[in-house]
């Protein structure tokens, strides 16, 4: 070790006096413990008590002669307890936590200063060749999945990023094989090391050989990234890894539970974990709709270069990295890469979309033909916001009729009430076409308007006039018509409703509001958001056509 027992003993009576007294055992573990370690290492001391509360898991710094010192205080029974769940949970090293495997090798590593025999017997509860075994196989079988991970990304046209899993599984395979051997201290920092002490000069300038080559290569392109994958393959062999054969054919594209799909008009919307909305551009959304479950990933790259979507595989790969879609290796599972003490494996969640207005009667706005956004708000007021859209035309429509007999009729109060109708059921599609979600009550509508981007102000200035004219004659009237339809076409055109049927026109019309209508409430009632009316459950149950219709 870096340190002489003396000088350790000095920093430990020093720490033990900052400290309340205990009975404790005390033991070195981490990197110094290890036999690696620089001036800038912790001094990490591990206090180990026979007692029947368990104490804090959380350490304390101390700094002591310029040297930064840890100290983490376990008794016998919670050290016990992980050893013995390190050896349950090694009969799946997928589900293996990486913190407890990390915890328990820093404890059967560790260099006992005190307390000498509760320290073994702590130790003895796992025996060091069983340790290695548990900690190889926790190695390979993340090399296993880094490697099929990579095997996907080529398929897929990713090469720079099939290079950097490839360099993950060589760590992996190379840290399985040294456990194997007794080098099982996790953190790969200390690799060259390991490697070194590890007495196979062959596999270590192997190993740093095609650790490098990335590296000569620049910008991988899929040749290149297919040969380096090889050789990682061939090294891993070498090693002892198995399971990986050189088949991309035995990858198939699996559903991820909890991930839905839903479209309106042209836009396909995907909602993962029923929080999350994704809007799909057009080639994005014509490659998610290609998709064909449980087929051989090349089958299923096949059929969406067929869609005419350009260049394909890297929006399969987005799809696969927001966790929309999963990949499974034929007989072993989801495949799950990983890296070591990174953030847990899981779906990437990009940035939300900043489009403004956020959605319109056709589906969420997108940045592009391969845009895969996330929407800024959740699922359940998406679907509510979008259903507030509708329903406010729909709304719109109803009151333009209603003021045109009335002002026909000669019903001036009528009329003026009518029209304030229309203009808070056209702010309420402008506001809901902005992700507005519950909406303001129509008295605050006007003065809300600083919810929404500073371009729509002019709407909100013309909203307010419209609300104080009055109609006491048929030139009055004809006026306010005139100027409410060109509000309204003004808040239509902002928010991507100028294409809005005319509801009440004809019966084709109001067909064509009933489905735009289902289409929006089939996702808002999975989703359990707020229908914008209690009739909209009879359009639902009778899948978009009027609950009266003869057959």
């Amino acid at each position: 070790m870096i340190l002489s027992e003396e000088r350790l003993q000095d920093l430990l009576d020093k720490s033990l006096a900052e400290l309340p007294p205990g009975d404790w055992a005390v033991t070195l573990e981490g990197s110094i413990a290890e036999g690696f370690g620089n001036p800038s290492s912790d001094i990490d001391f591990l206090l180990i008590g026979r007692c029947d509360d368990d104490p804090p898991t959380m350490p304390s710094l101390l700094f002591v002669d310029g040297r930064r010192v840890e100290i983490r205080t376990r008794s016998v029974r919670q050290l016990a307890d992980q050893l013995r769940a390190v050896e349950e949970g090694a009969k799946r090293p997928g589900r293996l936590s990486e913190d407890l495997l990390n915890r328990c090798q820093r404890v059967l590593h560790s260099h006992p200063l005190r307390g000498h025999a509760l320290v073994e017997e702590v130790k003895a509860t796992i025996p060091v060749e069983r340790f290695r075994r548990i900690a190889a196989d926790w190695w390979a079988h993340r090399a296993r999945q880094s490697l099929r991970h990579a095997m996907a990304l080529l398929c897929l046209g990713e090469g720079d990023e099939a290079v950097d899993w490839n360099r993950a599984a060589l760590v992996q395979s190379v840290k399985s094989w040294a456990a194997g051997l007794g080098e099982t201290y996790l953190e790969p920092k200390w690799l060259s090391m390991q490697l070194d002490r590890a007495g196979r000069a062959d596999i270590r300038d192997r190993y740093w050989e095609l650790e490098a080559a990335p590296l000569r290569l620049g910008e991988a392109d899929t040749d290149a990234a297919r040969a380096h994958l090889t050789a990682c393959l061939d090294f891993a062999e070498e090693l002892g890894l198995t399971d990986v054969p050189r088949q991309p054919e035995r990858l198939t594209v699996r559903r991820v539970a909890g991930v839905t799909t839903w479209q309106t008009g042209e836009r396909v919307h995907v909602v993962r974990g029923r929080r999350d909305v994704f809007a799909l551009g057009a080639d994005a959304g014509a490659v998610w709709r290609s998709l064909v479950l449980g087929k051989p990933l090349p089958r299923v790259l096949a059929r969406a270069a067929g869609t005419g979507a350009t260049d394909p595989g890297p929006l399969l790969a987005v799809f696969l990295r927001y966790g929309l879609i999963r990949l499974a290796w034929k007989g072993g599972g989801t495949v799950t890469p990983s890296l070591p003490l990174a953030a847990p494996p899981g779906p990437v969640t990009p940035p939300p979309s900043t489009a403004q207005p956020l959605l319109s009667v056709c589906g969420a706005a997108v940045g592009g033909p391969r845009a895969v956004d996330l929407m800024p708000v959740p699922a359940d007021r998406f679907a509510a916001a979008a259903m507030a859209l509708v329903w406010s035309n729909v709304v719109v429509e109803n009151a333009l009729e209603d003021l045109t007999g009335a002002l026909q009729r000669g019903q001036w109060r009528v009329a003026e009430l009518t029209a304030r109708r229309a203009v808070h059921a056209a702010l309420r599609g402008l506001a809901s076409a902005h992700g507005v979600n519950p909406l303001p009550a129509d008295a605050d509508l006007v003065r809300r308007m600083d919810l929404l981007p500073p371009t729509t102000r002019p709407i909100g200035v013309r909203a307010g006039e419209l609300l104080q004219l009055g109609v006491d004659s048929a030139k009055d009237g004809d006026a306010l018509l005139g100027e409410l339809r060109f509000f309204i076409a003004l808040v239509r055109g902002a928010v991507g409703a100028d294409s809005f049927p005319l509801s009440f026109d004809s019966a084709d019309t109001w067909r064509a509001t009933l489905q735009l209508g289902h289409d929006w409430l089939r996702i808002g009632a999975h989703l359990g958001a707020e229908l914008p009316i209690e009739e909209a459950r009879d359009l639902l149950s009778g899948n978009g056509t009027q609950p009266h219709q003869a057959p």
